[in-house]
């Protein structure tokens, strides 16, 4: 039976550090594309006012093999990272085991990675790295593969299709609004930039997918 899993872990014990001390409210997502090379989650979007400013040197972290700023957009960096596996880390594991990554999320306090498994086997391979690695991932939830949702064409991440959902339901989008986005992230128990990250991101996906032509 395959199997959908959500790990987290403090966001000192995976790289980008440097991106939360000098931009606290900083989110950092991963751009969920297919790499036409080897190359593992080489893309992200960090968000954080003033964030075009950041001047430390990424490829510094012994996580970090090359860092390129791809793009800056309003208080936005897209990027490219190429990770140094030879450091043992969330993403060596994926490498080493077999699941598959489905969404990134970080924010000041920690990562969340979404990840799929064909069986529950294969999650706990993942899990006996990270010990044996002594990265300490915690579990925080495991379930059977979920049903493919209508949104599948959009390539929205899980969590960006969750805030929307939820922002919907709740009249985060109605006029005048019954609901604000600290409302929502109490709800789903993460950080208000971390909603307004998966809002943003999720919307961005859908225009580009519904309503953006050649």
């Amino acid at each position: 039976m395959a199997i959908e899993a959500s790990f987290t872990i403090d966001r000192t014990e995976f790289p980008l550090t440097a991106v939360f001390e000098a931009f606290p409210d900083a989110t950092i997502e991963l751009d969920r594309v297919v790499p036409t090379d080897n190359a593992v989650v080489p893309y992200f979007w960090i968000s954080a006012a003033g964030i075009d400013e950041l001047t430390a040197d990424l490829s510094e972290d012994e996580g970090i093999e090359a860092f390129k700023i791809i793009d800056r957009l309003e208080a936005q960096l897209f990027v490219r990272i190429d990770w140094n596996l030879d450091y043992a880390s969330v993403l060596t594991g994926l490498v080493e085991t077999d699941v598959t990554l489905l969404s990134g999320f970080g924010d000041s306090e920690n990562w969340t990675f979404e990840v799929r498994s064909a069986d529950q086997a294969s999650v706990a391979e993942f899990q006996s790295y990270c010990r044996a690695n002594e990265i300490p991932v915690r579990l925080a939830q495991l379930h059977a593969l979920s049903p493919l949702e209508s949104d599948g064409e959009y390539d929205l991440t899980e969590g960006q299709r969750t805030a929307l959902v939820l922002a919907y339901s709740r009249g985060y989008f109605d006029s005048p609004r019954k609901a604000t986005q600290a409302d929502l992230a109490d709800e789903l128990d993460i950080s208000r930039q971390a909603v307004s990250s998966r809002l943003q991101r999720g919307l961005r996906r859908l225009v580009a997918s519904s309503l953006i032509t050649e």
